[in-house]
């Protein structure tokens, strides 16, 4: 929720953009929220095209505004900035459509097909300009934190996974000598060539893929650092689930393209890249511990077995040349813990647990249970900010994409359908174990047309892939047939 109103930012990006290209905005659509605060639109008149950004940090709007200069000046491939109102903290850039080389990964299986590998090869390659050739010249006081990724960045990190991961997690250990094997590890990767740009948040969410050629965003965060760096976050992404030969592969075709630019020794290069791998997985882990174990939100719950799987690799096939006795120690523990585990869908998809979902509106009063066990959850959708005051929504519904980026960035949906997420999760997971028939869940708002239907369709859609139960979805006061979930 932000203290602009959407009116009031919709105003400024049409003004802005009218100023820019001379033409008036035909189209002003919010898009969905990336993991940052700041909003993004998509802005269209006749001829003219582009994204609007909103940003009420204006030292992360001054690094990424120098960076996209500076990057696009000598030739990367990043978009590039039309125009800026910084007092208003917003600007506009190119448009680089709608796919991301995450949105490749969704469509994959649990193959990794030739166009993929090839994208990835690609994208490499491109990553080795980008952190040699456009780190030339880069003034890094525009960072917009620490100018480079030094020993108190690192222990930052790994303190970060310290008080949110283990802690959290209630995994015992002997801080002192966490501590000291921290300084261990910070030390030995300062001894790594770090005159490079370091993109700091490499991975297939920052990466637009645009008439088959990667593009690359979200490089704000970017500072001075060890190349090894990059690399790992984009091999060792966690949901990427890249097989182990494939990483090795595609590691060689990114020093391939690296030798062409300065020269390397290639044992030397790997030493040093799998302790960049390890400092990598510690500060996923310690983000997924933040965002997860302390906010709950249920995107990085269901993110941590698959960084633990990559954490249970690295300790099976890697050596360092250090001694991290007691960070190993932590690791390990976290990996056999059994509150990091991952539901067994099968159970769900076994039991005979059928979950009915509606939305409503609270004018036409609260569903009927039809199984006779006397009703369920119902959850109030009225208090979260409403669509339909608007006019360009009145006639949408929770269904359409503009109302559902509205619901995601001018309002609390997320943390309520987050709560919400907390609460019916106990219940399924009880009655799957207890081999209970039915569990009702309702939502209702003023008109059961954007929030309650926004809300019921998250929620059938997370119980459904988490769980494997019977999913029946119906919008009453929309009229459409009730719909079975597969």
């Amino acid at each position: 929720m932000y203290s602009i109103s959407p009116q009031q930012l919709e105003d400024q990006f049409r003004q802005l953009f009218q100023s820019w290209c001379g033409q008036a905005a035909d189209l002003v659509l919010p898009l969905a929220p990336s993991g940052s605060k700041r909003v993004y639109y998509r802005i269209k008149s006749k001829d003219f095209e582009a994204i609007g950004a909103y940003n009420a940090d204006a030292k992360e709007n001054k690094a990424f505004l120098t960076f996209s200069q500076h990057f696009y000046e000598k030739g990367m491939p990043v978009p590039q900035i039309y125009a800026t109102n910084l007092e208003e903290n917003i600007y506009l850039q190119e448009d680089l459509g709608f796919t991301t080389l995450y949105s490749y990964l969704l469509q994959k299986g649990d193959d990794f097909p030739n166009h993929l590998i090839k994208l990835y090869q690609k994208v490499l390659h491109q990553l080795a300009h980008l952190q040699v050739e456009g780190g030339k010249d880069l003034d890094y006081s525009n960072c917009h934190s620490k100018a480079s990724f030094d020993k108190q960045s690192m222990l930052w990190d790994l303190n970060y996974f310290k008080y949110y991961f283990l802690k959290l997690g209630y995994i015992s250990f002997d801080e002192e000598a966490l501590e000291q094997d921290f300084h261990t590890l910070a030390d030995y990767l300062l001894t790594a060539d770090t005159n490079y740009f370091m993109f700091r948040d490499f991975q297939t969410r920052n990466i637009m893929i645009k008439n088959g050629q990667p593009y690359f965003i979200d490089y704000q965060g970017g500072r001075k650092g060890a190349v090894q760096y990059d690399v790992a976050s984009l091999l060792f992404q966690a949901k990427a689930n890249i097989p182990p030969q494939l990483r090795a592969q595609l590691l060689d075709n990114y020093l391939d393209s690296l030798e062409q630019l300065i020269k390397v020794n290639r044992n030397e290069f790997k030493n040093y890249y799998n302790g960049y791998v390890l400092i990598r997985l510690i500060q996923v882990l310690g983000a997924y511990g933040f965002r997860g174990l302390y906010e709950r939100k249920q995107h990085f719950l269901q993110s941590i077995p698959f960084a633990l799987n990559n954490i249970k690799w690295y300790l099976s096939n890697i050596k360092l040349p250090i001694e991290l006795p007691e960070l190993y120690h932590c690791l390990n523990a976290v990996t056999e813990a059994p509150q990091f585990q991952k539901f067994d869908r099968s159970l769900g998809e076994q039991s005979i647990l059928t979950v009915r979902i509606k939305s409503f509106s609270y004018k036409k009063g609260i569903p009927e249970d039809v199984s006779g066990n006397g009703g369920g959850h119902v959850f109030d959708c009225r208090f979260i900010h409403n669509p339909g005051r608007y006019e360009p929504y009145k006639q949408l519904t929770g269904r359409d994409e503009s109302v559902i980026n509205f619901l995601q960035q001018h309002s609390k949906m997320n943390t309520f359908v987050n709560n919400v997420f907390h609460i019916v999760d106990k219940a399924v997971e009880n009655y799957i174990e207890r081999s209970f028939t039915s569990l009702s869940i309702n939502f209702g708002c003023t008109g059961g047309q954007h929030r309650s239907v926004y809300a019921a369709d998250q929620v059938a859609k997370h119980i459904y892939e988490k769980y494997g139960v019977r999913v029946l979805l119906q919008h009453r006061e929309r009229g459409w047939a009730e719909e079975e979930l597969s």
